[in-house]
């Protein structure tokens, strides 16, 4: 028996990165040997095994042979006989397919993973046992997010292919939503979309955002601002990414001026992203986020010309999310046009960021057992009017000092 350290957590100690799980293959054991030795058994398909004291997982080295279409389809073989290089042959870029013997200090790099680390470049290593997964095209995605590296030409050549023969087709909403989940957690997020376009994935998958591109925006299109928006969202978090990828949906600048136009516009917008989330089975939290930020983005620069009722109406929405996402989506958007941002625009915007969270703590104090009288108070239409109206004039009374 033979223990190495391999995979993620070998990538990234040689990147510089804190590992955050570690795995191990083990050659010329069996499952007998592992169980006997108190590891607790727990893969269904192939012997995966949890060590007794630090429950890490250790998996018996493994070949595999495809049975079928899907990322899933593939019969595993595991015995004495499977060399380190073989099990390590599977795997999808070189940079993850380097060992660690934690006794002698070794690495185990047969397919030159060092010196793509070192060049920043995800390589496949064996382009048939590549494309028999489809996952591996949005696995190159989003490792170009996570890890800011580059995809080799040949590799990208690969992934190209795999896309135009279908084989997108084959993954589950489920498991393209859990990698785009993957990569919005990573601050070079934008990597995955434009890889995702240059292999045609991102139609397949994303064909709304794919269409942003062809959608004109200023001087501009939707698709540029929102890579733009994205890129100085890189300390942002998942659910602000998610929002600005979809915020533009509703654009259509040559009717805005049109009030009626531009609501339908908001409303398919809506649609739009209310289907991608049907479609690829995102949660809700992600959807309502969306949603608002959608609505709502481009009002925040001009609150404090707002009418104190419409000012209400607009925080009283924004009080069902995270106010500072919203700020963060905002800010965003407003530093991804090609004009530089001045100081004075920075400052009235941080002036009506302010504002909201003002009042969204106003409202959030008032109650409608605060009316004068309120038990006495019709519980029908006219009572809802009345309590929107005190809420008003709280805000106003409360805003006044501000407002001098």
């Amino acid at each position: 028996m033979q223990i190495y350290q391999v995979g993620g957590s070998v990538r990234d100690k040689l990147c510089g990165r804190q590992p955050q799980d570690y795995d191990y293959v083990v050659t010329g054991s069996s499952p007998e040997e592992m169980l006997s030795l108190g590891f607790v058994r727990i893969g269904k398909d192939f012997p995966v095994f949890l060590h007794p004291e630090s429950k890490e997982e250790y998996a018996l080295a493994r070949k595999e042979i495809k049975t079928g279409c899907g990322h899933k389809d593939f019969r595993f073989i595991f015995d004495p006989t499977v060399t380190l290089e073989e099990d390590l042959k599977r795997r999808d870029f070189t940079c993850n397919a380097i060992a660690y013997n934690p006794q002698s200090g070794e690495y185990i790099d047969p397919f030159n993973g060092q010196q793509d680390i070192q060049k920043r470049i995800l390589r496949h290593i064996n382009a048939q046992h590549f494309q028999e997964d489809p996952l591996r095209i949005l696995r190159l995605c989003r490792f170009t997010a996570q890890l800011g590296f580059t995809p080799a030409p040949e590799t990208l050549a690969l992934v190209t292919q795999m896309t135009a023969s279908g084989q997108l087709s084959h993954l589950s909403p489920e498991r393209i939503w859990k990698e785009l989940e993957k990569a919005l957690h990573c601050p070079h997020f934008p990597n995955f979309i434009n890889v995702a376009r240059r292999c045609g994935a991102l139609k397949i998958i994303l064909p709304e955002v794919e269409h942003l591109w062809a959608t004109p925006k200023h001087n501009d299109n939707c698709g540029d601002r929102t890579l733009a928006a994205l890129n100085q969202a890189a300390d942002g978090n998942a659910l602000v990414r998610f929002a600005i990828l979809l915020q533009l949906m509703g654009e259509n600048p040559a009717q805005t001026e049109n009030v009626f136009l531009y609501q339908q516009h908001q409303q398919n917008a809506s649609e739009l992203i209310k289907g991608i989330c049907r479609r690829l089975k995102i949660p809700n939290r992600y959807r309502d986020f969306a949603l608002i930020a959608c609505r709502h983005y481009g009002k925040l620069s001009t609150v404090l010309e707002t009418q104190i009722d419409m000012l209400v109406d607009f925080c009283e929405e924004l009080m069902h999310t995270d106010i500072e996402n919203f700020v963060a989506v905002c800010r965003a958007d407003m530093h991804s046009r090609k004009q530089p941002v001045s100081a004075a625009q920075t400052a009235l915007f941080e002036k009506n960021a302010l504002l909201i969270r003002q009042v969204t703590e106003i409202l959030q104090t008032i109650r409608a057992t605060d009316m004068p009288n309120w038990k006495d108070l019709p519980k029908d239409q006219s009572f809802h009017r009345q309590y929107r109206a005190y809420r008003i004039n709280r805000v106003r009374k409360m805003l006044h000092p501000v407002s001098q």
